[in-house]
């Protein structure tokens, strides 16, 4: 018990007497802002890689997006997100000679990645959705694009909601590789404050707390979510 008392002090002086908070407060919100900016990439080119996916190949135009949007979800589920921030960081950006912040390049590369994956649980969604409510607004004279945004869509998100849900977690728990080019997120600053003491039990520890919160809320968050839109349909059908 001593031990683990003279283990805290260590981290506290750390944590609050040298400022460790402040680097907390910084990896905390890189964290958030990859993940949340992360999503939102995802969910728009998800999208539109499952209205590729589900709309029949009539043309070699469709044709053709169809096997490039096979492509890219193989590409980016088939290689570990690690391996494409180092690749795209190191190899990529130096041979197109883009200067990107390493912030703003996490960002991209998250939302990148999570298209892949939001794309097979969107496609999913749509294909939930019945047929006849894309036979019904086509037939209203809307085109495909626009029965797919305004009819298709939003009923399929109420069918992945949970499943989208669980995709933002896992990029809250992704953001901790980030280090590896150059971002501060919340691995980098617990780990400034165990460097600073050579003490990383209660900096680890403090961590992991942090991501289990950041989990529970946003679970109870998606759950409410739910119990929402359940509400909102039992109200219409009524």
């Amino acid at each position: 018990m001593d031990n683990f008392g003279i283990k805290f002090e260590k981290f506290w002086q750390a944590f609050y007497a040298h400022n460790g908070y402040a680097r907390v407060l910084e990896g905390l919100k890189n964290t958030m802002l990859i993940a949340v900016f992360g999503l939102i990439i995802g969910i728009v080119i998800g999208t539109a890689i499952a209205a590729t996916l589900v709309h029949p190949a009539k043309s070699r135009l469709s044709r053709f997006l169809k096997g490039f949007c096979n492509f890219y979800v193989g590409l980016f589920r088939g290689t570990p997100i690690v391996v494409q921030l180092l690749v795209t960081y190191y190899v990529v950006l130096p041979l197109l000679q883009v200067n990107m912040s390493s912030l703003n390049f996490c960002i991209l590369v998250f939302g990148l990645n999570s298209g892949a994956y939001v794309s097979e649980i969107m496609r999913g969604g749509i294909l939930s959705v019945d047929p006849g409510q894309m036979e019904a607004s086509r037939a209203l004279g809307l085109g495909y694009g626009v029965s797919m945004g305004k009819v298709v869509v939003p009923q399929a998100i109420k069918n992945i909601l949970p499943t989208i849900g669980n995709e933002f977690i896992s990029l809250i728990k992704e953001t901790s590789v980030v280090s590896f080019v150059g971002a501060i997120d919340l691995y980098v600053a617990f780990n400034y404050i165990g460097t600073n003491n050579y003490e990383f039990m209660i900096p680890y520890l403090f961590m992991a707390l942090i991501y289990i919160v950041l989990v529970l809320i946003i679970s109870s968050l998606i759950k409410a979510m739910e119990r929402s839109l359940r509400k909102s349909d039992r109200s219409h059908q009524s």
